[in-house]
């Protein structure tokens, strides 16, 4: 019995009040011993009755706390079984050794004793085996503690807590919880903006009734669709709307691959210029007014890969849309007249000018640079050209700089510029648009002032911080942007022949001997420029092919073979090494093959990394392809480069075409 049960008033207490009776009866017994008697008498009788009722006591309370603890154990049982949680135990070989009632349920069976437990819960048996637990907390002293796990077992969530220490797992029932989520995340907002891009090239030659009817056409088809995906639609201008839309729908719309784009370009197919869609739209901020800058931000970059396609920017992730369709010449002079005037104070402002590229330039950007540094001379700014080592592929190009010795001294090295740069050095960024792509990226890190001219479709990574950006995706070339620039930034422009057969030069070759992406304005620039007594027999001289590498290319193509009908691809053997030139120059000529729509090139590079180059002819868009795989480029020119091998690149690329041909069609 616990001790402080004997210490009650009727315990060791009542003890010492009897001997204190004997005591007191002693006495009394002394002066009169019949009194002694009868009084020791009375006490043992009450000493008796009291041992009794204390002995009783004792046996109701042993039985009544037996009685209490049976009740506790078997309702203990009851509620153990009875909870609205599953409680499984299991054993060291993952084996089911005891389930509570619960837990039956949950798996529709009322025993699970003896089953595996990767059948029961195969998700979570990685972290069991390993007690690398998915969620794992651990304590000062290093000990696992619960893994926590998300489950769904027909149509129902649950959370499962495991302790591997004690081989147990609870399972709780979220499904409210989960559909709430799920709730929540489905009507978060997002918003986007609808953009007519090209409706002034659509409209062109229409009186205002025709105009006006084609905008309403365009307008009625843009509110059925948003009706479709119960988007809310709000029109801000003539050619511009707002649209709001939760999450659900934005999922909606990128599973459709917002077919608004091409059934307006369809639908207008019989117009000299089909009209064109372009839509940005972010998702995933909690402030309105962000989301509203981040999807201005998105259609930005829609329209600066050439527009007709959509942009989604959605937390990290930033996908595209669309884009199978050549964009349409949309340029202005009086834009080009008012880059070229801001660049023209740009200069006079600056100390000196320094004019970059891409790393292992080529032909247009070496010409656009040349075209520029003529523009800073003319105003007697110092200025210069970054280059490093020169690639095969402007070998001759530069032999006929080196021949000119003012020209020639205007290249410098990257070390050189870095020395020279000053806060009020412009930069300017020819051919690229990425600084990790640039000639040297600290430059760009350290260039207070940037200046990018440049005509491939705008990509994810762009230099934000650039005073003057001059990014037309229309253009056939850097060198035709520079050539139009040129013709604004000074009254009286003189370029001498070199220079300009070296921007003629970039012309000629990123068209193909214009053949591809050339409008109207091209032939303008070239004009131009063989009127300012540019060389074309220099040109022809400049790209001639060696035999050699003719020999090498005709190598290279006899392991081609078709994928897809129409696409012709090569995959060199293994520990060929090839220059990235050579690739390009493979690829391009792959595509005079008959049948043949586009061309995929992979070779390992003396580098070491894996090079793919992809060219088109327009109805298909490579350059989602390379972007795909971590590149770049061109709806009809685009390039990527990949760590590992060659067949491992294959398998990538082909994986991609696979997806691509499954959601949306290769080709146009």
């Amino acid at each position: 019995m616990p001790k402080f049960l004997q210490r009650r008033w009727h315990g060791y207490h009542t003890v010492w009040a009897f001997m204190l009776l004997l005591l007191l009866i002693i006495v009394v017994s002394v002066y009169n011993w019949v009194i002694g008697v009868a009084s020791l008498f009375l006490a043992g009788t009450l000493c008796f009755s009291m041992l009794q009722a204390e002995l009783s006591f004792r046996r109701n309370l042993v039985e009544y706390i037996n009685g209490l603890s049976f009740r506790i154990k078997r309702v203990e049982g009851e509620a153990v079984g009875m909870l609205p949680l599953g409680i499984i135990l299991y054993s060291e070989d993952r084996k089911v050794e005891w389930n509570n009632r619960s837990a039956g349920d949950i798996f529709s069976r009322k025993s699970l004793v003896g089953d595996e437990m990767e059948e029961l819960l195969p998700d979570i048996i990685p972290s069991l085996a390993s007690h690398v637990p998915v969620k794992r907390e651990v304590s000062k002293d290093n000990s696992l503690k619960d893994i926590r796990q998300e489950i769904a077992v027909d149509e129902h969530y649950y959370q499962v807590v495991v302790i591997p220490s004690e081989r147990m797992l609870y399972l709780y029932d979220i499904t409210e919880l989960v559909v709430l989520r799920e709730r929540y995340e489905e009507e978060k907002l997002a918003i986007g903006i609808v953009m007519m891009d090209n409706l002034d090239e659509a409209a062109q030659g229409m009186d205002d009734q025709q105009r006006t009817s084609l905008i309403a056409k365009v307008a009625s088809e843009i509110t059925e669709w948003s009706k479709q995906f119960e988007v809310y639609l709000r029109r801000l201008s003539s050619e511009r709307y707002l649209m709001l839309l939760n999450h659900r729908s934005l999922q909606a719309l990128e599973e459709s691959r917002f077919v608004i784009l091409d059934e307006v370009r369809e639908m207008t197919a019989d117009l000299k210029v089909p009209m064109t869609l372009s839509i940005g739209l972010a998702y995933g901020s909690e402030s309105a007014s962000e989301l509203g800058a981040l999807a201005q931000s998105s259609l930005d970059m829609a329209l600066g890969r050439g527009g007709d396609q959509a942009a989604v920017k959605a937390g990290q992730r930033l996908s595209f849309y669309g884009g199978k369709s050549n964009a349409a010449e949309k340029r202005t002079r009086v834009r080009a007249r008012v880059i070229a005037h801001a660049l023209r104070d740009l200069m006079q402002e600056s100390d000196r000018v320094l004019i970059m590229g891409h790393r292992t330039p080529d032909i247009d950007a070496v010409g656009a640079a040349i075209g520029l540094l003529k523009a800073a001379q003319m105003y007697n700014v110092e200025a210069n050209i970054v280059m490093e080592t020169p690639n095969p592929s402007i070998t001759r190009m530069m032999e006929q700089i080196r021949r000119d010795e003012d020209l020639n001294k205007s290249f410098i090295s990257t070390e050189q510029a870095l020395q020279i740069m000053t806060e009020h050095t412009l930069l300017i960024v020819v051919d690229t648009h990425k600084a990790s792509m640039t000639m040297e990226p600290r430059l760009v890190q350290y260039a207070s002032r940037i200046v990018v001219v440049d005509h491939h479709r705008r990509g994810e990574e762009f230099i934000n911080d650039a005073v003057l950006v001059y990014l037309e995706p229309y253009a056939s070339s850097t060198c035709e942007l520079v050539t139009e620039l040129l013709q604004y930034i000074h009254d009286k422009i003189k370029l001498s022949p070199l220079e300009a057969t070296m921007l003629l030069a970039g012309i000629t070759v990123d068209t193909k001997h214009f053949a591809l992406h050339t409008g109207s304005r091209t032939f303008e620039a070239a004009g131009f420029l063989r009127r300012v007594g540019a060389d074309t027999i220099l040109i022809q001289r400049m790209l001639k092919e060696d035999l050699q590498e003719y020999i090498s290319k005709a190598e290279i193509i006899k392991h081609a073979r078709m994928v897809y009908d129409h696409i012709a691809l090569v995959v060199t053997a293994p520990g060929m090494k090839i220059p990235q030139l050579l690739i390009a120059q493979t690829a391009d000529t792959l595509l005079g093959m008959t049948n043949v729509v586009a061309s995929f090139v992979i070779s390992e590079r003396p580098d070491g990394l894996i090079g793919i180059s992809a060219r088109s002819l327009g109805r298909m868009n490579v350059q989602v392809v390379m972007e795909k795989l971590g590149g770049g480029g061109h709806l009809s020119n685009a390039a990527v480069q990949l760590e590992g091998t060659s067949k491992e690149a294959e398998a990538r690329l082909l994986a991609v075409l696979a997806e691509i041909e499954a959601k949306e069609g290769l080709f146009e």
